[in-house]
């Protein structure tokens, strides 16, 4: 059941993510966090250079666990084009959340939105 609601959240979160990529068009990458811990450090995501080249642009989703110490435990994939996902994930990975007593989980998004040429 529990995946079933996010399934859901995350097909309502993708909708309004596409709603947003036009309003961040000119920034490189924004990064919208669904975690109920507050992010401290964000390290932006570079995009890969054979993205540049083949103008690949659209969201990654990642589940995050996050220690109670603040630092990413684990980041994995849950969807976003492939070529997209290392640099997503190398960059979140770097992030640091504030602390908290228990480890938390969550998604994160970041959008990669269509680069001008």
């Amino acid at each position: 059941m529990r995946i079933v609601r996010l399934l859901t959240q995350g097909l309502l979160a993708a909708l309004l993510t596409v709603a947003a990529v036009s309003v961040y068009s000119s920034v490189p990458c924004v990064a919208q966090d669904a975690m109920t811990r507050k992010v401290k450090t964000r390290v932006a995501p570079t995009r890969p250079e054979i993205a540049r080249r083949m103008g690949l642009s659209g969201t990654v989703r990642l589940a995050v666990v996050v220690a109670p110490n603040g630092n990413v435990k684990t980041a994995t994939a849950m969807g976003g084009h492939p070529v997209l996902l290392n640099a997503a994930m190398d960059a979140v990975k770097k992030w640091k959340f504030e602390s908290s007593a228990t480890e938390s989980t969550g998604t994160i998004e970041i959008i990669f939105p269509p680069q001008d040429n």
